[in-house]
């Protein structure tokens, strides 16, 4: 077992460097990485999927390579600028709502995205289900226009209800993404009707085996997403994207960039915006230049303890 600690060279979802556990087995190496916020209960599932890596496998993939997004923080609109310029990406994924960032200065950021990308480029935000309905519609016209148009935006509320009453009232796609791998049941969650498209993450949802079963019962377009995992984990997601059926939009997959280092020389990172579908996780032969300290390694070990009881 390898408890890794690797920053981040910018802040993302409120932490500054990323944590998590990497499990050897038979059919390789699986990544255990629930986020702090995350209870033992919901950990539970993030551990089916690195037990399901290293022990099981994935499925047989059906394309040997997936496009992806570039990810950009809440950063100023010159670092926004720089991250898309140098990912090769077509599709960039932009943070908004965020605190640290008001709504002008969301749009601001879009707009250097615009520039970076040009014209044919897609733009894609994610507001991680802080607004209520009429704030969502308001900013979704706004950043739209300073998109120069949105291919999707991410969970702009948290329930199905109000990403119902949203999408009813703008002319940007919706996509569900904690309202399917939050829920009790993920599988049984109707989402056709408040979304048009499918957020679909390997290890929230218990593995690449569970998130094929999630993607087909929610009879929408699917794009899978990291979990802001290292290279082990990401060959999860790239997994899932590899075994879809279709697969309409880029992923959400290429967030290696994200970090200051990974645990391997096999590294994840895209090349002219596409990833390789692997077979098997890379091996993980630089884990010992991003291993954590003492503390850090006991508080997961006990962590996985508690969710390998439940």
């Amino acid at each position: 077992m390898i408890v890794y600690a690797i920053p981040l060279h910018d802040r993302f979802r409120g932490i500054a460097v990323r944590e998590g556990v990497l499990l050897p087995g038979p059919a390789g190496w699986g990544e255990f990485c629930p986020f702090a916020d995350y209870s033992d209960a919901e950990s539970a599932p993030w551990l089916a999927a690195a037990v399901e890596a290293s022990e099981r496998g994935w499925p047989e993939p059906v394309r040997d390579r997936v496009e992806v997004n570039t990810t950009v923080p809440v950063v100023s609109p010159d670092r926004a600028h720089e991250l898309v310029a140098a990912s090769g990406c077509r599709t960039a994924k932009v943070k908004v709502a965020d605190p640290r960032s008001s709504l002008a200065e969301d749009c601001e950021r879009l707009a250097a995205v615009r520039a970076a990308l040009g014209g044919g480029g897609a733009i894609r935000v994610d507001a991680n289900a802080v607004w209520d309905v009429d704030t969502a519609v308001s900013a979704i016209r706004e950043l739209d226009r300073a998109a120069g148009g949105l291919e999707y935006v991410e969970q702009p509320c948290r329930s199905l209800d109000e990403l119902a009453a949203v999408r009813r009232r703008v002319d940007v796609r919706i996509a569900a993404d904690e309202s399917i791998r939050r829920a009790e049941d993920p599988v049984k969650v109707a989402v056709a009707g408040a979304a048009d498209i499918a957020v679909i993450k390997v290890s929230p949802l218990g593995g690449v085996r569970r998130a094929l079963e999630v993607a087909e019962a929610s009879g929408l377009p699917c794009v899978v997403s990291s979990a802001v995992e290292t290279s082990v984990g990401l060959a999860a997601g790239l997994a899932l994207a590899g075994a879809l059926p279709t697969l309409d939009f880029a992923c959400g997959l290429g967030t290696r960039s994200l970090l200051a280092g990974d645990v391997t020389s096999d590294s994840l990172s895209p090349a002219d915006g596409f990833l390789p579908v692997p077979r098997r996780a890379p091996e993980p032969d630089l884990a010992e230049a991003v291993a954590a300290d003492e503390k850090t390694r006991a508080a997961w070990e006990e962590r996985l303890a508690r969710v390998h009881r439940l």
